[in-house]
């Protein structure tokens, strides 16, 4: 991870991050937890500038921050960055889920990951993101084409951490998550309509329930050297309308027996 690292930062100064709205001034975080550690992990699309700012939009500083900045580091430019700051940075993920997570995001995400056996607080689970970036603004507000320049710049961060992890099941939190993973693998998950995942709306149709599930041993054409477990569901469980705690129950007790198969 420490080379993969290196090369998140070489990119900040880059001019093509420049027009992305990537908050330029927060490392990248290419793990939420231990990944050296973890036999699952979560996946979504980037990390949410909460990570790095409050409710004010103010840089988070002292016990509340999260992760390190130029400031944090005492740092000018990422120019700057030894073996050190690294150190620091890579510290920082490591100890994530010891400090002051955002609980608010990852809790009812660890309830899910939990039929798995595993966690984030117990560092046998982990949480990763597409792009390792946080943005000012949500990832689905990004116009396509800074989307693209991000996925150009950083689509195969995936695929050399998890190459180099003993990460076995990898889980995407909701429809967009599946669908970028999909065209990032170059592969079909298999689609299965589920039930007793339907959100019920009032005056329009039910939100059918959909479950993904797939093998992957190569990510944008790097080899994992093993096979990873793929299983999705296509409700964000932070954001999507109306996702119950029955729903929410009914997603870990799928989750726990396709790991157990």
């Amino acid at each position: 991870m420490y080379t993969t690292l290196t090369t998140l930062i070489n990119h900040l100064d880059s001019s093509a991050i420049s027009k992305t709205n990537v908050i330029r001034w927060g490392s990248p975080v290419p793990a939420f937890g231990n990944l050296a550690n973890a036999q699952v992990a979560t996946l979504g699309l980037n990390p949410s500038n909460r990570e790095f700012v409050d409710e004010s939009g103010e840089e988070l500083q002292g016990p509340a921050r999260r992760f390190h900045t130029l400031r944090s580091l005492g740092l000018n430019s990422w120019s700057e960055v030894d073996a050190r700051h690294l150190n620091i940075m890579l510290e920082a993920c490591h100890q994530y889920f010891l400090g002051n997570p955002y609980d608010r995001w990852f809790r009812k995400l660890d309830y899910v990951v939990a039929g798995t056996q595993a966690s984030y607080y117990d560092a046998t689970a982990c949480h990763l993101d597409l792009i390792p970036y946080a943005t000012a603004c949500k990832w689905t507000e990004l116009t396509w084409q800074q989307r693209s320049s991000l996925l150009t710049i950083a689509g195969d961060t995936l695929a050399l951490l998890l190459r180099d992890s003993p990460v076995h099941t990898l889980i995407l939190n909701g429809n967009a998550v599946i669908q970028q993973f999909q065209d990032i693998a170059n592969v079909k998950l298999e689609k299965e309509e589920m039930p007793t995942w339907s959100l019920p709306r009032q005056t329009k149709p039910h939100v059918t329930g959909i479950a993904y599930r797939g093998v992957v041993d190569t990510l944008s054409g790097i080899s994992l050297g093993h096979g990873i477990l793929v299983l999705g569901y296509n409700h964000n469980l932070q954001s999507s309308f109306g996702v119950t705690t029955a729903v929410v129950n009914a997603i870990r007790d799928w989750i726990a027996q396709e790991t157990r198969q």
